[in-house]
Parts: C-alpha cells; structure tokens; sequence
C-alpha cells in the first residue's frame, strides 16, 4: 500500500507546482511582447523623423537648384556673365582695369543696374528666394601687386563701390534701382573683400568682383521662423534708406 500511496504525494505535488511555472514563463513571455512592441514604435518613429528630414533636404536643394537654373537664365543674357554653382562671375566685365582702382566704369554701373533687378526679381518670388535664400555677399578681389593689408582694403572698397552704385537713390537716374530692389539690397547684400586668395591667371583678371549667394540650413529657417517679428524689418528699412545720404567712398 505505501507503494500505491507513494506516486499520488508526488502527483500532488506536481499539480501544485505546475501553475507557478505556467504564470512566470507567461509574464516574461508578455513582457518580451511589450518589449519588442515598443521598440517597434521607437524604430518607425526614428524612421519617420529621419525620413521627414530627407524629404525637406532633397526638397530645399530641389529649390535652390531651380533658382540657380533661373538664375543662369538671366546671366545668359548678358554677355561674360556666368553662374558657377551659387556665385555669380561677372567675368571681364566685372574687371578693374587699374591697380588700386575702386571705382566702376559707366558700362560696368548700367550692367550693374539692368543685372540686379533681374537678380532680385528671382530672389523674391521664386520657393527657394522665399524660403531659403539668406545672403549675398559682393566680394572683392585684388592682384598679387601691392602689400596685403593695402590689397585687402582695395577689395573691400571695391565691394563696397557695388554697394553704393546699386543703393543710389532713384533720382540719380532712370535705371536706378526701386525702393524695394534697395530695400532688399539694404538687408541680404554684404561686403566681402578678399585680397589677392583667388587669383586667376592674369594680374588684371584677379582684379573682379563677384556675388556669392548663400541660403539658409533646415535648422535656420525654423530658428527664423521662430523668431521673427512682423514689421520689424520695415521701420528699420525706412530709417536705413536715406536719400540724402552719400556713399563714404566718394569723399575718399
């Protein structure tokens, strides 16, 4: 009889191991779940923020190449103008004749005048000019003839000649610039000088100017967006844009 009652005690015990066995493996198989669960969603929301990053870069770059296309449609008509990725050569006509000589010849002011409306025209109102365009900076170049120093002051001076001629005000003449091709001239164009780095081949092609445009990262715009107050630009602008004022490089 002790044999018989023997394997009963076991099953009994047994039976009352077996649901706690049951319970741990079920709660560790439902935390695995809820694991892999939510690190599924952790992967598709990365995904789906690194893909949204790479739309809105692709769609900026698409932007801006559209521009420069635009862009390299208004330098093609004028002669010796050309585009190079976001800088606009002016070429030979774009070429100080004589060392140490910052001012611009009557050709070079009307090509100057008739080019940049055009140019601005792009910048405001084509999606890249809107949403991303940020400066544009004139720079200057000298030869390697000269000290640097004195050089470098050339190359800002004949930047900043740029400048001047495209912010004179309306009644210097009928191919002056209006108030709103000034006006955003005033806030996004920048003097650039620098020395004789870049030279080309020749002493006299060294002696140029140039525009450089340059637009805004991803990270910028919304910082800008963020902080930007309406109308602030505005008030500045009018006070900026004075029409008695003179261009300090005509007294030098």
């Amino acid at each position: 009889m002790l044999g018989i009652q023997t394997p009963a005690r076991r099953r009994i015990r047994d039976e009352g191991e077996k649901p706690f066995w049951i319970s741990f493996s079920d709660l560790m198989t439902a935390l695995m779940v809820l694991f892999l669960v939510a690190l599924s969603v952790a992967l598709l929301a990365v995904t789906k923020h690194v893909s949204e990053a790479e739309r809105e870069e692709k769609q900026r770059a698409e932007q801006i190449s559209t521009l420069m296309r635009e862009v390299q449609r208004v330098a093609n008509q004028f002669d010796g103008v050309r585009v190079i990725g976001t800088t606009i050569d002016f070429g030979p006509r774009g070429r100080f004749e004589r060392e140490g000589q910052n001012t611009l010849s009557d050709p070079q002011r009307a090509l100057l005048r008739e080019f940049t409306p055009r140019l601005l025209e792009q910048l405001r109102t084509t999606e890249a000019g809107k949403n991303w365009f940020k400066r544009a900076t004139v720079e200057g170049y000298a030869s390697r003839s000269g000290k640097y120093l004195f050089n470098l002051n050339l190359s800002l001076e004949r930047s900043e000649r740029v400048l001047c001629e495209l912010l004179r005000d309306p009644g210097h003449g009928e191919l002056a610039l209006s108030f709103a091709d000034r006006a955003l001239v005033a806030t996004r164009f920048f003097v650039g000088g620098a020395s004789f780095n870049s030279l080309r081949a020749t002493a006299d092609d060294s002696r140029r100017i140039e525009i450089k445009l340059e637009f805004k990262s991803r990270q910028e715009r919304k910082d800008e967006t963020a902080h930007t107050t309406p109308g602030a630009e505005d008030g500045a602008l009018e006070q900026a844009l004075d029409p008695k004022e003179r261009c300090p490089l005509i007294d030098r």
